[in-house]
């Protein structure tokens, strides 16, 4: 047994003791009502850090949710490697669809039960055991600085600003981030590509007031069904977006890429099965694995309108809202997307109503080289770990800030995720495997271990 293996074996209990107690902190940035514990949870990191064997740390402020920051500087000399996470989380609803307590954390069928195991508690916490292993075993061979915030799930607004502000204490080789995932358990990989994104948030009003729709109906337009009218003529038959302009800037793959993405294992059967579709649907004349890595979407994430409580009422609604998102591929600039959208929407909307468009938040896509030293040294990591060569690909998520940690920075980001599609992030009953759990420490030692800037 290595001597990683042995420490996680020893220490196993204790670190599942020290996660979950974070985990039990609902740290929703959505939510307003949850300040407090955006708060709870930045101070819990601190300590955490410290409690590894940072020289420094503190809960420094922001505009919204304060960053956690903190560093050991063995010899300036030295290579530095940034470690990101965040400590917020998303939203429970709808909580009725959860077998267990979101925030109190449950190990059932060798995985983590509750919100956050996965998406970015339990992977961020990798990193501070693998850290805390490497400086009490003597083991670490270079600068570590650690930055984690609250509020990557609303689009990190405050986080650029934080990173302008802290640019000299900021320098470094190489931000390493576990907020992705892997192909399967056996299957290890490096995420290289992100995609973009733009949420907007869309408000049909109709009458100045709800109406009987018994003595209004046929009379006056219904928000809900202009709204549906609209939400369905963004995409066509073919799953293309119908938004004028939407396409112009899509850097298109050749032909020899699409055929590299498409040599990643992948089962369309077991894939329809772990979700229960019958069958899938999406952008004509592109794979499964071609329309959530390299294609642009829309995606509607939340409607609402009228009565949605127990039993009926005859009710004509005044308004109509919808949340929208659209993910981004290279060359998709966020913000003209935004007002593409924006413009549209406003232009499809008839006469008989009046229709808002807010822009919530939104960020560029990012693709990494798969030849600079820290993939490289997470190349070797993971052979080490699984026996196997990993194999880059390109997730369909979007982390807003890593693009803009380039641009404000100028250090590339290593996408070392170790999470899987079956952890249900963003969803009920989010969850998270203790061998990656395990598995994630080891890696991260490793990626020390033949890391050299």
């Amino acid at each position: 047994m290595s001597d990683i293996k042995k420490y996680i074996e020893e220490n196993k209990d204790r670190f599942l003791n020290e996660l979950f107690d974070l985990i039990r902190i609902p740290s929703i940035s959505s939510i307003s009502d949850h300040k407090e514990d955006m708060i709870r949870a930045a101070e819990y990191w601190k300590e955490t850090i410290l409690a590894a064997g940072a020289d420094f740390a503190e809960v420094s402020p922001t505009k919204g949710n304060p960053v956690v920051y903190g560093e050991k500087i063995i010899d300036p000399s030295l290579p530095t490697v940034i470690v990101y996470a965040h400590y917020d989380v998303m939203p429970v609803d709808p909580i009725d669809l959860w077998k267990t307590q979101p925030f109190e954390p449950v190990i059932k069928d060798g995985k983590i039960w509750a919100r956050g195991a996965d998406d970015d508690k339990g992977q961020g916490f990798m990193h501070a055991k693998a850290f805390e292993y490497l400086v009490k075993t003597n083991q670490l061979k270079c600068n570590v600085k650690f930055m984690i915030e609250g509020e990557e799930e609303i689009g990190s607004p405050s986080m650029g600003e934080w990173c302008e502000q802290n640019k000299e204490r900021l320098k470094g080789d190489v931000i390493l981030v576990s907020d992705t995932g892997m192909i399967a358990a056996d299957v290890p990989s490096i995420t290289v590509g992100l995609r973009g994104l733009t949420y907007l948030q869309l408000e049909v009003t109709g009458p100045n007031r709800d109406l009987h729709s018994g003595l209004f109906g046929g009379a006056v337009a219904n928000p809900i069904n202009i709204l549906s009218d609209m939400i369905s003529s963004l995409i066509d038959k073919d799953g293309r977006i119908t938004v004028p302009g939407f396409y112009d800037d899509v850097l298109e793959s050749t032909p020899e890429e699409r055929d590299a993405l498409n040599k990643a294992p992948f089962s369309v059967e077991e894939y329809k099965t772990a979700i229960d579709v019958k069958a899938l649907h999406g952008e004509k004349g592109y794979t499964t694995i071609e329309r959530t890595g390299i294609r642009p979407t829309l995606d509607v994430c939340g409607i609402w309108g009228g009565y949605a409580g127990e039993g009926a009422k005859t009710v004509l609604p005044s308004k109509a809202y919808a949340k929208i998102s659209s993910r981004l591929v290279p060359h998709q600039n966020n913000e003209k997307i935004a007002e593409l959208l924006k413009a549209h929407l406003e232009s499809i909307a008839p006469e008989y109503v009046k229709v808002k468009v807010d822009i919530l938040h939104g960020g560029q896509a990012f693709v990494t080289p798969i030849d600079f030293p820290a993939y490289k040294a997470a190349e070797k990591a993971l052979q080490d770990v699984f026996g196997k060569t990993a194999i880059p690909t390109r997730s369909g998520g979007s982390i807003p800030i890593i693009a803009t940690f380039e641009e404000i920075l100028g250090i590339k980001s290593l996408l070392l995720g170790f999470g899987l599609e079956s952890d249900a992030i963003h969803s009920p009953n989010e969850n998270y495997p203790l061998e990656n759990f395990y598995n994630g420490i080891e890696s991260i030692v490793k990626f020390y271990e033949h890391y050299k800037g």
